[in-house]
């Protein structure tokens, strides 16, 4: 259950689906992504949760036209006609709903969930669930990709204002809770310009270290392939703040 009232699973997509692309645009290398989800993929169905305006998914799909069948699951409505909007050769076939009930069958060669993205399912119990419904629908050898932050150690605890950007015209702050003792964190950015007044993008996730995301693979029958500091494998270690991690079906 998400802390902030009046927050469900379709909140996110409709506050920042139409800045998304232009705040994020710079998270990871999208080239560097797309090279190595499609080696990881082989030949066959390919699957992303949280699949968004397509930012991964289109290029993805262009790239490995002739190998791979995309499919992307998403909440948010308006992400998601964003994506439709761009797919102009239908390559990304979309499913609305979240990445628990809503996942579609299998079999998938690669299931892969990008930026934190796990983190938006609000509790353990839901993201043990979102590993258990991939096992399920992974091809034997196939892969489960986790692209997150690493949690800071101790955790945060307490209340941050801080200055996200500031131009001429526009300031965005970010006003964000954290809650080290159950893992959560939620926040706004809010967004004040000349023009539209203020705008109020809120967001919320339940974080979980690597260590956890392993337990909850383990449970499913997944083991540890690969976790790297990013995609383009860099070593991970003890001082990274991030990781892609991939699992794989026995």
């Amino acid at each position: 259950m998400h802390a902030v009232e009046g927050y469900d699973d379709t909140t996110y997509g409709a506050a920042f689906a139409d800045v998304y692309d232009e705040w994020y645009a710079g998270v990871s290398d999208v080239d560097t992504t797309v090279a190595t989800l499609l080696d990881l993929a082989g030949v066959g169905r390919v699957l992303e949760l949280g699949v968004g305006t397509g930012r991964l998914a289109l290029p993805l799909a262009r790239a490995g036209r002739g190998r791979i069948e995309l499919t992307g699951v998403d909440t948010s409505a308006e992400m998601l006609s964003l994506l439709s909007e761009r797919d102009a050769d239908g390559l990304v076939t979309v499913v609305t709903g979240d990445m628990v009930a809503a996942m579609p069958d299998g079999p998938f060669t690669l299931v892969f969930v990008a930026y934190n993205t796990l983190f938006n399912l609000p509790s353990a119990d839901q993201q043990r669930a979102c590993f258990a419904a991939v096992a399920d629908r992974l091809t034997p050898g196939g892969r489960f990709v986790v692209e997150a932050f690493v949690p800071d150690d101790p955790p945060r605890d307490g209340d941050a204002i801080t200055l996200r950007s500031m131009s001429a015209d526009r300031v965005v702050l970010s006003v964000a809770r954290h809650h080290a003792e159950i893992q959560t964190a939620e926040g706004q950015f809010v967004e004040l310009t000349e023009a539209g007044g203020v705008r109020l993008r809120p967001w919320s996730i339940r974080y979980s270290t690597p260590g956890e995301l392993d337990a909850m693979a383990t449970a499913v029958g997944l083991t540890l392939e690969h976790r790297w500091l990013d995609m383009a494998r860099r070593e991970f270690d003890d001082d990274a703040d991030r990781h892609v991690t991939v699992y794989r079906q026995r």
